[in-house]
């Protein structure tokens, strides 16, 4: 390849640029630099007769040099050009006007209001998607009900291992720090009324009908939820879900289904963990800043808390399960082809898992204490 070469000289009456050697794209750097230089007063004239290569980048250079002289009122000439030349500056600067400007960002009270309706409208139409999965999901269980040969157990009892067993530790660790600044707190309140003793009732109704299951959902949203998400967005992207359904597997009932069943059955038991460490954690504070023995500590819990207590706990929990694995799978499945989507997605549901927990907990209180429970 020539060397792209430019020569400048004074006329008297103006500038001249003589070019030669290949003006293509591997140099339209160092062309654009050279131009930089090209200009004057007067007139200029460009002799590109001894350019032997032109391609678009090489004809772009020429036209923006020529746009540039325009600007600053300077006339230019091209000497030289041959047909096929002439045609390619001409498409470069046709290319050139069609370039459209730079939007202006929107902005207003109406771009307020546009992002607020469409976000209505994803919300609704992802409450649709949650519910038609879960539709899905009932009617393959209720297949695997009727065909017990078809339910994967393995699969079911492996997700029950990664998802609940995996999770007790940590549950158990949140949930005994969590009794121990109840205990502390409450200690330190009703120590000014003399009512020491109430402090179990505070403990023993926190943990069990909130704060253990509500905790539990939490972290399971956040470990479990978003893994679900992660492994199924890991197999749409290879297109292994597109691979099973050319062999005749449903990925609801391979993928799913499985996932939803382990956290339905895990979740009620880490939330009986979590409830046990709360209180085991609250007593021990209670025992330490109160002189709460742990044998008045169990004759009181007994006393003054009833079952209905520990039950309004471990009923949510079922519905968070549910609600945890049925978003992390219904992301999973709409991962893209790229790792965007997979991380964006992944944290879309530990989000929305723990948004919606909050809310199903928020509308259970209201129901039971409607009902007086």
């Amino acid at each position: 390849m020539a060397e792209a070469t430019v020569t400048m000289e004074d006329t008297g009456d103006g500038a001249r640029a003589t070019l030669s050697g290949d003006f293509r794209v591997e140099g339209v750097e160092a062309l654009r630099d050279r131009f930089a230089s090209i200009g004057g007063p007067g007139p200029v004239t460009v002799d590109v007769s001894g350019v032997e290569k032109l391609d678009t980048a090489g004809a772009w250079a020429l036209v923006t040099l020529q746009r540039r002289l325009k600007a600053e009122k300077v006339e230019l000439r091209f000497e030289g050009l041959d047909e096929p030349q002439r045609a390619l500056l001409d498409t470069v600067s046709a290319a050139l006007d069609k370039t459209a400007p730079p939007e202006e960002a929107p902005h207003g009270l109406h771009v307020w209001v546009e992002s607020v309706g469409r976000s209505v409208v994803d919300g609704w139409n992802g409450t649709l998607e949650i519910i038609n999965l879960l539709g899905v999901v009932l009617a393959r269980l209720g297949g695997d009900i009727l065909h017990p040969s078809r339910l994967r157990i393995t699969a079911v009892v492996s997700h029950m291992q990664q998802a609940g067993l995996n999770a007790a530790p940590i549950a158990a660790l949140m949930s005994f720090l969590i009794g121990v600044v109840l205990a502390y707190m409450g200690s330190m309140l009703l120590r000014q009324f003399g009512a020491e003793i109430f402090v179990v009732d505070l403990i023993a109704i926190a943990v069990l009908r909130e704060l253990g299951v509500l905790l539990t959902a939490i972290i399971v949203a956040g470990r479990s939820g978003s893994a679900f998400t992660a492994s199924i967005g890991t197999m749409k992207m290879r297109e292994e879900i597109d691979a099973m359904r050319v062999l005749g597997l449903d990925p609801i009932q391979m993928l799913v289904l499985p996932r939803v069943l382990a956290l339905f059955i895990m979740l009620p038991l880490l939330t009986v963990i979590a409830d046990f460490a709360g209180l085991l954690g609250g007593g021990l504070m209670a025992w330490i800043t109160l002189d709460i023995s742990p044998g008045m500590f169990i004759a009181r819990l007994s006393d003054a808390i009833g079952v209905w207590h520990y039950l309004v706990g471990i009923i949510k929990a079922p519905f968070f399960a549910v609600i945890i694995a049925l978003i992390g799978c219904k992301n999973g499945l709409k991962v893209g082809g790229d790792a965007e989507s997979l991380g964006r997605l992944t944290s879309a549901s530990v989000v929305l898992a723990i948004f919606l927990v909050i809310l199903v907990d928020a509308l259970f209180a209201i129901f039971f204490a409607t009902v007086g429970v």
